[in-house]
């Protein structure tokens, strides 16, 4: 039997490989940043709501094209199950500057999800279903997606206070209008759990779009999400250590 600590340097040599590569070849150039910010407050042990505001640029901390700012409110079904209605204020500018008019596109969005949450010993695997109405400058869409993530602690067996842990998740975007597969978000980094009010996560995203007649467009962004939670009560903390956006 091959020793577990050779199988774990051949993944990190794989992963480190897989991570150069598409560094290398990305199409777009430059590292781009994704920068969100996050409040939650739970009400109770079933009711909570959100507040996020997001901020991307084309360069790093520079040629800032987007922001978003959105919010929803969220129903526990069952520990494991979780849904939420969401509406939000979307805008995309020129690329070659800081939010740079003309904006390119506007938008308003309405989107319905479902959470399933698998846990097990040191690993929670969420799976994430959503439905979006968007309203945008050039026409009404629908969008489909669906996430599948994993969080693992690393110095705790379950995330507390204090505790370090490892995210990963890949997302995949669907319409039903023209390009049926029109993007794909890879997500991979980590974070720091300071308490039940306050958490830090830092990672490396690799956005696909995908266009008609098989263009396609490729970026890399470095990811810096800070979340705020307040409770009601203690009794009634909601821990939602994850992916965001």
């Amino acid at each position: 039997m091959v020793p577990l600590h050779i199988n774990l340097k051949k993944a990190l040599i794989l992963i480190g490989a897989f991570l150069y590569s598409t560094l290398l070849f990305s199409q777009t150039p430059g590292l781009g940043t994704w920068n969100v910010l996050t409040g939650r407050f739970n009400y109770n042990s079933k009711w909570h709501g959100f507040v996020e505001l997001q901020l991307r640029s084309q360069q790093t901390y520079d040629h800032f094209n987007y922001h978003e700012v959105k919010g929803g409110i969220g129903y526990m079904i069952t520990p494991s199950l979780s849904a939420l209605v969401g509406t939000g204020r979307y805008v995309t500018y020129q690329v070659n500057d800081n939010f740079k008019l003309p904006f390119l596109v506007s938008e308003n969005r309405i989107w319905q999800q479902l959470i399933y949450n698998q846990t097990f010993p040191s690993l929670r695997i969420e799976h994430r279903l959503r439905a979006e109405q968007r309203y945008t400058s050039a026409g009404y869409r629908n969008r489909f997606r669906y996430r599948l993530s994993a969080v693992i602690p690393i110095n705790k067996k379950t995330i507390t206070n204090k505790t370090f842990f490892l995210n990963t998740s890949n997302e995949f975007h669907f319409n039903n209008e023209n390009v049926f597969y029109e993007q794909n978000r890879f997500y991979l980094g980590g974070g720091y759990n300071f308490s039940n009010k306050l958490s830090l996560q830092m990672g490396w995203i690799y956005r696909s779009d995908f266009f008609s007649q098989n263009r396609a467009q490729y970026k890399n962004f470095l990811q810096t999400s800070l979340q705020f939670t307040f409770s009601k009560s203690k009794s009634t903390a909601i821990r939602n250590i994850g992916s965001v956006d």
